[in-house]
């Protein structure tokens, strides 16, 4: 039993990212833009995260703040540094009316070289590894909830308040996208632009508006990777914005599916990571790479399999113009 429950509570490390990173993105897409630089978005919000988190913490910097308030600071700087830097997507494929993917491969690039070479030279050590006090946010047990049988052990013990943040962030992204004139906006945008415009709807305010959201969402999903599953930043999100991408696609682009999905790679990643203490899988012998490709080739056949019954929005990265009907 002790056994499941490890692998459950890693597996909300690797889920809830991939969570929120999914959401972003489908807030991009939902209105017509193409955002593949959720990889590029999730490290450069990362990265601002964890240098605000190694000037104030102790022993790296000042000192002068730890605990979870220090981390939802974090948080929302990593969020609003990511939807920065998003809005470079949204003025090339919005203004520009640029290749989306191109834009977004550009983020990429960009984004690799910008925060090797800044935390270089932001670090004492000039090294590009960027060290987090992630000890410091680790939860061991919330008194009375961990009580609860089965709930208790699973959500409310050896977690990270990340853990609730992603949840409370699938529930807002469900009834903003189904409950409220923006998000049935934002939909229309994606889908049938032409009749959004001729509506009265400004299709490139709610354009950026969802690039924006998404930005703001991969930068935090950036940081909320790091926190659990690391204790630096090390210039690289290990490709879990191009696996959030494969969580979106899986999930239909739809908040609970999105959930359903993440939970599944969550649990793909989980079992390559803890793999050495699930007696059945230590016993095979594999090498540790073998459990290591895993998420990988699950995505490969998952996305192989759903692919024919995808239902992408359907004037996604199509460019807009209000001349036209």
């Amino acid at each position: 039993m002790e056994i499941f429950y490890l692998i459950l509570q890693n597996m909300w490390f690797f889920a809830i990212p991939l969570l929120v990173v999914a959401l972003g993105g489908m807030f991009s897409e939902r209105s017509g833009i193409v955002n593949i630089a959720l990889e590029g978005i999730m490290l450069f919000g990362a990265f601002w995260g964890c240098m605000f988190l190694y000037w104030t913490s102790e022993g790296t910097g000042s000192g002068i703040m730890s605990g979870q308030l220090q981390l939802i600071l974090a948080l929302l700087i990593a969020g609003g540094s990511g939807a920065l830097y998003s809005l470079l997507h949204a003025y090339a494929s919005i203004d520009m009316n640029a290749d989306q993917t191109i834009s977004g491969t550009a983020l990429n690039l960009f984004s690799t070289a910008f925060v090797i070479f800044f935390a270089r030279l932001f670090t004492s050590n000039h090294v590009q590894q960027i060290k987090i006090p992630s000890t410091s946010f680790h939860i061991d047990s919330i008194p009375l909830l961990s009580k609860i049988p089965f709930i208790g052990p699973l959500l409310f013990e050896n977690t990270y308040i990340t853990t609730y943040i992603g949840i409370i962030i699938l529930v807002i992204a469900w009834f903003v996208l189904y409950k409220t004139r923006f998000g049935l906006r934002l939909i229309s945008c994606g889908e049938f632009p032409q009749a959004a415009d001729a509506a009265g709807i400004s299709v490139r305010k709610m354009r950026y508006a969802g690039v924006i959201i998404s930005g703001f969402l991969a930068g935090m999903g950036g940081l909320i990777f790091i926190i659990p599953t690391s204790v630096e930043l090390n210039g690289t999100v290990a490709g879990y914005g191009f696996l959030a991408l494969a969580v979106l696609i899986f999930g239909q682009w739809k908040p609970l599916r999105i959930f359903y999905s993440a939970l599944f790679f969550g649990f793909m990643k989980t079992i390559a990571s803890v793999y050495m203490v699930i007696p059945f899988l230590a016993n095979l012998g594999l090498p540790s790479q073998f459990y290591k490709m895993i998420p990988y080739i699950a995505t490969i056949i998952v996305l192989a399999i759903s692919s024919k019954n995808s239902h992408a929005p359907a004037a996604e990265g199509i460019p807009f113009d209000s001349g036209k009907r």
